[in-house]
């Protein structure tokens, strides 16, 4: 495992404790659902990716395929030709852990070649060679749930017994055997229950309210509410006018234990995990009236 993604790591506790690590997104796509386009030439995307960390973001993650509701898969050949010179230039210009956002195990092999530090799968490795591509690296890898796929998964989201608590840990669950039986390392395995991915608003809000039963299964847990539709179902707006109904769901997740969050609008978000990291911290004290020290960036 490299040593940014140790590090990024190491921030965060599995047992939702500890400091929670942001991730800044970086689309360098045509069509994401509320950046596409922004950032597609290299230079944008590096520029991007300063700004963010000097916002505050322990990483930046990086995706050149949209996967938003309707989305159709995009060949791996223009995948490549749309991230590779972006992922150069960013690697040159930061020195935080980067992660890619790929399912396929071709485009995460040249990724992590080119100084990628994480694979974030949005298909929990269904393909084949995806966990043997990250076990040779000693990579961290995020597993996440989605039911069916981007083009598909918002026709008709149903769960038996509308449990889709107990279905996305029973998922997660499956996909930990996987890759730890493909020679994953335990510590190197991060999981993400997929918000907007396959669910309802009401699936969406049910996550984030029980994310504790996902912490739970021992892995650090990645959530990424940023801008998603499931907010408008709630406070209406377009998605860059969801800024304060992100908040609420980042807060609410670090609060049930996220150890990491994706977010697009770092500086402001930031902000809103440092407090609730520390309102967590003195809810978690082991005696009323113990007192903890909370520093001024909130660790």
């Amino acid at each position: 495992m490299t040593s940014r993604g140790r590090r990024l790591l190491a921030l965060s506790d599995p047992r939702g404790t500890g400091r929670v690590g942001v991730l800044g997104i970086l689309n360098v796509t045509p069509d994401s659902f509320s950046d596409g386009g922004r950032h597609m030439e290299p230079a944008e995307a590096a520029a991007r990716a300063e700004e963010m960390v000097a916002e505050g973001a322990d990483a930046v993650d990086v995706g050149a395929e949209s996967t938003r509701p309707g989305a159709a898969p995009v060949p791996e050949e223009e995948e490549l030709r749309r991230l590779l010179p972006a992922l150069g230039m960013v690697r040159s210009r930061v020195d935080v852990p980067i992660s890619v956002d790929t399912y396929k195990a071709t485009v995460a092999r040249a990724a992590l070649d080119a100084g990628a530090d994480i694979i974030n799968d949005v298909s929990a490795g269904r393909d084949p060679a995806m966990f043997r591509v990250v076990a040779a690296a000693d990579a961290p890898i995020v597993l996440m749930h989605m039911q069916g796929t981007p083009a598909t998964m918002q026709g008709d989201p149903v769960y038996p017994g509308e449990d889709v608590v107990g279905a996305v840990r029973g998922f997660l669950q499956d996909r930990i055997a996987a890759a730890l039986a493909a020679g994953v390392a335990r510590d190197a395995i991060v999981i993400d229950p997929g918000i907007g991915f396959g669910k309802t608003p009401a699936h969406n809000l049910m996550l984030i309210s029980r994310l504790d039963a996902i912490v739970a299964l021992g892995h650090a847990v990645l959530i990424g509410p940023s801008r998603k539709r499931f907010i408008a179902a709630v406070v209406d707006g377009s998605p860059l006018e969801r800024l304060e109904g992100t908040a609420a769901a980042v807060a609410l997740a670090v609060d049930r234990g996220a150890s990491l969050v994706r977010i697009h609008d770092v500086a402001p978000m930031v902000r809103v995990v440092r407090m609730a990291e520390a309102l967590r911290r003195f809810r978690k004290a082991p005696a009323p009236g113990r007192s903890i020290e909370v520093s001024e960036d909130g660790v």
